[in-house]
């Protein structure tokens, strides 16, 4: 027989014929606190949303159960409230763009919504990516041993045990390297191939054990034994650096347009306002469905090296390579099939991951595969950079916003890696869509004791563009204009010049805003927003609507170029190579629909096998959604080259099929292969005038979401979202529309979902799935629309078109907006009309605590100030 258990005081309290009223439910209250108490640095974090969810999870089942017995005193009013489910919303969604006219020849596929090249082959599991390379003869696998301190000094290595293991080849270390080449960087060469004195965060890179098999490496790896010395201070988050004055040297920038100071002290003599605050955002890990992996095959003679790649920039892995190898560039080759996912995790970090094996397979010359887990890619590789951002605006009653001061503070983590360049980004990008007369914005790049942070899709732009729009709404509370209207007022217009000196010849942000505006019914669904915030007590809606204007290019100007070899085959058939890698963006459906109108023939004619920097050399990275314009336009040039050769040919036989041109071309000895180049023209600013391009051009568009929280648990479901963006003249409607659904789920995971977390200590806490959350499905706006803008053209891109891959995800921000309207209804309703922070992302926790109500005072009450919290936010 079961012992009886004893019911839980809480239960005992309540059970004996209380009556359902407004003190009985503050009696649970009591005794929940009592009898459930959570230490304020306890395990998982979030201590306050626990408690107020413990209570408000009671509280829902102590309105269910009056409703159950419909129970009714004079305490009903205040405990009215009920949540409806908002899990029963009919799905729906629709993709609006043009089609080609009848009169476009059908081999010609620019326009078309082409399925993507490999879309069959990853359906069914047949793509190949770079861990599904057969195993090399006398292959090994290798397994890194990494820190487990943030900041100390390296006293003692002993892989004793480790190499006495079976199975076990080698310990590879700083050792096995000269000093002078032991170090790599994308820019600045400020990391180590190997710690070799000291660590500088947890996860970073000391040995590499080598293995017949990836079993043994990793259990070997953790037979590795490091004696440490803790070095002080241990640097973790933006305030610890900004405490500690701890920035990267000759990191720090400053952008300026007009007199920032003049202005504020003109603002108040005028009847304007000045509001001032500051936002945090955080990070986020990319979760490529791909961990880092490479294979490094050692040739057989000349020191060869060819390397099998999961990369973004194959020519920066080749080039780190060699120098650390001392090898001339000629002897490395770097392959890259294709990528399981990149969004610019796989553009340095894939190149600095795998040097560590480089060596090992140069010592051994045997082959050596690494490949991470989940949990050690997350641990090692680093993440988006998370941002501070300080503000002071100078406001007009009328809405113009005269000045801007902009602080931010990112964190790069311990080593520059590319954190720079994304703080260029940033600033460039911190007006957004508004043209604003004076403007200073500051820039510090933190080094922390954290892995290294890298690329990630927007590069800075998400993040800064967050900032300023967290400033607009900040304005908007003060001053009573509402926030749509306050965009309106200060958006750029055609031929405006940026605060950075670059000129809008087709701004068409307007033209996106109006469009957003009228087909998602803005008007009409705010009146029925405001009606259903009324009758809800603890349930509510919110709306926003966010634009957005993201500059296409690398800011740094000689990476604007870009390569492509395309060889013509007797029977045909095209086999063509670019610069681009295919990371599932379909970069390579794209390149082969323009060798079809370049060479008027069929697509099934055209082959891409590989990227591979033995066929196209000294290629810009995958990046800055500039690829299909960079790669494009090589490839047209090369295609161009051809068709000039044939043209005697065709004028010859001008009823001739392309079959017979090829074939009568090389008996002609004509040659059917060409290379093509192409850079971006006018690029880089005046230095004594400040103006000059940039960027190659811009992006827009605008998005509108609605979106309903339950405000006693945090929990929120999107109920529609609608974006309009322009792309041009879209070379494959399919794919773009598919860029922007999963750029926009990215984003809606970056301010709403995906919140990174480390401790004191500096290790990171939320690795792996079962800690770290992306969106799924359920995730997805119930009703979802996305339309191109019309009669859109883009001189200065291939066929008129204009890239995709980056820009939609500031959109997803317009989710956190409407959950910041959603909040500010429930606590207008609780009588607290202030201004009150958000930090980013709007998790449940965050979304519930700032429902502040009686139950979140409460269990704000029972925190203690002096306490090591159990994790921190970088």
């Amino acid at each position: 027989m079961e012992e009886w258990r004893q019911p839980p005081n809480w239960l005992s309290t309540l059970q004996h014929d209380c009556p359902l009223d407004y003190k009985t439910l503050e009696l649970g209250y009591e005794c929940l606190c009592e009898e459930f108490p959570l230490a304020p640095d306890a395990p998982g974090g979030m201590v306050t949303y626990r408690r107020a969810l413990l209570l408000s999870l009671f509280h829902k089942f102590f309105l269910e159960l009056r409703e159950l017995l419909r129970y009714s005193d004079e305490t009903t009013e205040c405990l009215n409230g009920m949540v409806p489910s908002i899990d029963e919303i009919p799905l729906k969604s629709s993709q609006y763009f043009s089609i080609v006219p009848d009169s476009q020849q059908k081999t010609d596929m620019v326009g078309r919504p082409v399925v993507h090249q490999s879309a069959f082959k990853q359906a069914t599991g047949e793509a190949v990516y770079c861990d599904d390379l057969p195993e090399f003869e006398n292959e090994l696998r290798a397994a890194y041993v990494t820190s487990t301190r943030a900041h100390a000094r390296i006293v003692k290595i002993d892989s004793t045990k480790a190499e006495e293991m079976e199975g076990v080849v080698a310990f590879v270390s700083a050792k096995d390297i000269p000093s002078e080449r032991n170090n790599c960087g994308a820019i600045v060469r400020d990391e180590e191939v190997f710690a070799s004195e000291k660590v500088v965060c947890q996860g970073q890179i000391i040995g590499c054990i080598v293995a017949e098999s990836l079993a043994v490496a990793q259990r070997a790896a953790k037979l590795v034994k490091i004696q440490y010395e803790d070095l002080e201070p241990t640097i973790i988050t933006i305030e610890d650096a900004i405490e500690h004055n701890s920035y990267h040297p000759d990191s720090s920038a400053v952008e300026l347009r007009g007199d920032v100071e003049t202005a504020f002290q003109e603002i108040v003599k005028n009847g304007g306002r000045i509001v001032e605050g500051e936002v945090h955002i955080g990070g986020q890990e990319h979760f490529y469905l791909e961990t880092q992996n490479a294979v490094l095959v050692p040739g057989m003679e000349d020191d060869e090296l060819t390397i099998y790649a999961a990369s973004q920039h194959p020519s920066e892995v080749q080039r780190q390579a060699a120098l650390v190898l001392n090898l001339p560039f000629n002897r490395v080759t770097c392959k890259v099939k294709r990528i399981g996912g990149g969004f610019g995790g796989k553009e340095v970090r894939s190149c600095m991951l795998a040097l560590p094996a480089a060596v090992a397979a140069h010592k051994l010359k045997r082959p050596v595969r690494m490949s991470m887990d989940r949990d050690e890619d997350m641990v090692i590789s680093g993440q988006r950079h998370p941002f501070l951002g300080v503000y002071k605006a100078a406001c007009m009653p009328d809405g113009r916003i005269t000045a801007c001061h902009f602080r931010l503070y990112s964190n790069a983590g311990y080593s520059l890696d590319l954190s720079g360049a994304v703080m260029e980004r940033a600033m460039l990008h911190i007006t957004n869509c508004c043209n604003f007369p004076n403007v200073l914005c500051e820039g510090y790049v933190c080094r922390t004791n954290l892995p290294s942070n890298t690329a990630f899709r927007g590069f800075g732009a998400p993040q800064a563009m967050f900032i300023c729009e967290t400033m607009l709404q900040h304005v908007s509370h003060e001053i009573g204009i509402n926030v749509n209207k306050l965009h309106e007022i200060n958006f750029y217009k055609n031929d405006d010049i940026t605060y950075f000196g670059q000129k809008l010849p087709s701004c068409n942000v307007r033209q996106c805003w109006d469009q957003c505006l009228t087909e998602s019914e803005v008007a009409k669904r705010r009146i029925f927003i405001d009606q259903f915030n009324r009758e809800h007590k603890n349930v509510k809606r919110g709306m926003s609507v966010v634009p957005t204007m993201f500059g296409i290019a690398f800011s740094t100007p000689f990476l604007n170029q870009a390569g492509a070899l395309v060889l013509v085959y007797r029977d045909g058939s095209v086999l063509l190579s670019h610069g681009g890698t295919e990371m599932g963006q379909g970069l390579h459906t794209k390149m082969i629909q323009v060798v079809s109108r370049a060479f008027g023939i069929s697509a099934e004619l055209i082959h891409i096998s590989e990227t591979s920097t033995d066929k196209v050399p000294n290629t810009s990275a995958t990046a800055g959604s500039a690829s299909s314009d960079l790669n494009g336009m090589a490839i047209l040039d090369a295609c161009d080259t051809i068709m000039r050769r044939l043209k005697p040919v065709i004028s010859e036989n001008p009823k001739g099929t392309w079959q017979e041109w090829i074939n009568d071309a090389y008996f002609r000895r004509i040659s059917l292969a060409a290379t093509g180049f192409y850079k971006i023209p006018d690029m880089g600013r005046d230095p004594k005038t400040g103006l000059g391009n940039v960027f190659n051009y811009f992006t827009y568009g605008a998005a509108c979401s609605e979106v309903q929280i339950d405000c006693l648990t945090g929990d929120h479901k999107v109920l529609r979202t609608d974006i309009v963006m322009d792309l041009g003249a879209s070379l494959n409607p399919a794919i773009d529309i598919g860029q922007i659904e999963g750029a926009f789920m990215q984003g809606l995971g970056l301010f709403t979902i995906e919140q990174l977390l480390v401790s004191p200590a500096g290790a990171l806490l939320t690795r792996g799935p079962g800690a770290y959350k992306i969106p799924s499905f359920g995730d997805v706006p119930a009703e979802f629309n996305v339309s191109l803008l019309t009669n859109s053209s883009n001189p200065r891109a291939i066929y008129s078109s204009k890239s995709v891959g980056e820009p939609p995800l500031f959109l997803a921000s317009s989710i956190f907006f409407a959950l910041r309207d959603a909040i500010a209804a429930f606590r207008r309703q609780n009588g607290d009309d202030s201004w009150f922070r958000m930090d980013s992302p709007a998790t449940s926790a965050r979304i519930r605590i700032l429902c502040e109500d009686d139950i979140v005072r409460r269990v704000s009450d029972l925190q203690i100030s002096d306490y090591t919290p159990w994790g921190v936010e970088p």
